[in-house]
């Protein structure tokens, strides 16, 4: 900014409090917690071996916040004829997915792809099988107004809540006031899903020093950490199963929340994956790479339910999968396969099996309070 010369330091100061006073802003800035309220700061733990979790700085975890947000995520008032909540699609038992291949709406109509376990989503970039949604904030308020899920108006969601007793002084509880709001419910609900922290399973337990592989599941460990392919064949191969490219164990997440063609379809007439979103052929048959924590729960498996057990979806990949213009590179084996032996596909489902997480299934702080 240019030096105001010939001006005493009263009248700058004077100029420069003018200029704040006049300038206002575009729009009006989101409305913020009440003068001196501050809500009880949740105490997240990250579990050894993970990475910090991304927080956005305007909904700060507080414990009145997950509160609010468990009750939310369990309430049917958010479906059009209170018979449907965000947890009947997603269930604890089933890793907090369906086992249904397309869950059913309220109305009957089922859905299009398989409901994505909610496991570790504090650290995902995006949400969805194609990944349009970029926040927790913004991907909870879409299930309720999808026609063909729970079907409702946010204003009549909101007019029951108001109507319901239980709900203002919650909403008071989390953000210092009883108005609620589409977008305080979106934070609510946001803020209870990043507690959904899975992280005690027997390959985490492993990590600690708490738990040793048995023969089977350390053969089935090298299988998913080594390259595929016969090193006489394939520069670098190593007979393994190649599953570490995109469920990588960088922050034991075991996923690298990008997303792939995994080589199921030649072409894509029904469903275009991430393109339906981005518009790009090149995004062609991708999908977004889910989570491997709590995988034998989650059946079935794939964007649309396609495979009913673990032994399918070992051999999909054993097998190379089907070639298309945008298959993934990783995909490298369409020809010939992987050639597993059957032991090694036996010891692969091993540790597959050793990312279950009896804990994180039941606990009771993710259970319907209702």
């Amino acid at each position: 900014m240019k030096k105001i010369s010939g001006l005493g330091n009263g009248l700058v100061l004077g100029y420069f409090l003018f200029a704040l006073v006049s300038c206002k802003p575009d729009k009006t800035p989101d409305k913020v917690d009440p003068p001196g309220f501050k809500a009880t700061p949740y105490n997240l733990v990250i579990p050894p071996f993970f990475p910090p979790m991304d927080i956005p700085s305007d909904n700060p975890l507080t414990v009145e916040g997950v509160h609010l947000g468990r009750y939310l995520f369990w309430e049917k008032k958010l479906s059009g004829n209170n018979t449907q909540s965000c947890g009947s699609c997603h269930l604890p038992q089933h890793g907090f997915s369906d086992p249904n291949t397309f869950s059913v709406g309220i109305t009957g109509a089922l859905g299009t792809r398989q409901a994505m376990p909610l496991i570790n989503l504090g650290w995902d970039r995006s949400f969805f099988w194609d990944g349009r949604s970029p926040s927790l904030e913004d991907q909870v308020i879409h299930p309720v107004e999808n026609p063909i899920e729970m079907d409702e108006d946010w204003n009549n969601a909101l007019q029951e809540l108001r109507n319901d007793p239980t709900y203002p002084p919650l909403f008071k509880a989390a953000f210092g006031s009883e108005e609620i709001t589409k977008e305080k419910a979106a934070k609510a609900m946001a803020s209870f899903l990043r507690t959904l922290i899975s992280a005690d399973s027997k390959l985490d337990r492993e990590r600690r020093g708490q738990y040793t592989f048995n023969d089977q599941e350390a053969a089935g460990y090298n299988v998913f950490v080594l390259e595929g392919g016969d090193p006489e064949v394939v520069a670098g191969g190593q007979f393994g199963g190649d599953c570490f490219h995109c469920h990588s164990f960088g922050g034991l997440l075991l996923t690298d929340h990008m997303f792939h063609n995994n080589g199921l379809d030649p072409h894509f007439p029904t469903d275009a994956g991430r393109a339906a979103y981005t518009g790009s052929p090149l995004d062609s048959g991708k999908f977004k790479t889910p989570t491997l924590r709590n995988i034998e729960l989650t059946a079935p498996y794939m964007h649309d339910g396609r495979f009913t057990n673990l032994e399918q979806v070992v051999e999909h990949y054993n097998s190379g999968g089907v070639f298309s213009s945008t298959i993934d590179p990783f995909m490298k084996y369409t020809t010939g396969g992987l050639q597993l032996s059957p032991e090694n596909k036996a010891a692969l489902i091993a540790f597959l099996k050793c990312l279950t997480d009896t804990s994180f299934i039941n606990n009771p702080n993710f259970r319907d309070p209702h």
